[in-house]
């Protein structure tokens, strides 16, 4: 998706990756740092958002199941189980955020390795060692998440940090990878 290398050499495909790139960027830096300056209600907002998806999901699931198959109890209990988890988790946010900590721990692991495996793909192109300070920054964010995870307050503000502090270096990374392939549309 952001692999630079693989760009063709076609300057309006160029110009509208350095475009969005730089809005993507500014936008996901913007949002990191709300999030790191009010921790506790990016968690609460992040959880909420979770769980409304879920109760929304379910309300499909079950509408799909009603309109295809009304006798599939399987697709009942779908239903039923992301409308009752969704819930769940509106009434009693404090485990939502328990349950989502454990889940931001396992995507900081997961998005380490894929941003090192992306500076290793991108490399020897400009900004290729970016990806992999980006990755490594997950991973060191990931294992600090593992071994503080202690009160559900403590992970509350950990998933506002930590979730802040990834997506200001994506839109850091993102915005210097416009920048970079501004100035190859200008050469």
């Amino acid at each position: 998706m952001w692999n630079t290398k693989l760009l063709p050499n076609d300057m309006d495909l160029i110009r509208r990756f350095s475009k969005h790139a730089t809005i993507a960027g500014a936008i996901m830096a913007l949002v990191g740092l709300v999030m790191i300056f009010e921790p506790l209600y990016a968690s609460l907002f992040t959880v909420s958002l979770a769980a409304w998806l879920m109760v929304f999901s379910g309300v499909s699931a079950g509408f799909f199941t009603f309109q295809t198959n009304r006798g599939d109890m399987m697709g009942w209990l779908k239903a039923v189980i992301l409308i009752g988890t969704g819930l769940f988790i509106l009434f009693y946010p404090k485990l939502g955020i328990v349950a989502l900590g454990m889940l931001f721990a396992i995507y900081f692991l997961l998005d380490g390795f894929s941003g090192i495996a992306m500076g290793s793909a991108s490399r020897p192109a400009a900004g290729w060692w970016l990806w992999i300070l980006n990755g490594l920054l997950s991973l060191v964010l990931a294992v600090i998440f593992l071994l503080s995870w202690k009160s559900i307050e403590e992970t509350a503000w950990l998933i506002g940090i930590f979730v802040g502090i990834s997506l200001f270096f994506d839109g850091f990374t993102l915005l210097f990878m416009g920048n970079v392939f501004r100035n190859m549309k200008d050469e």
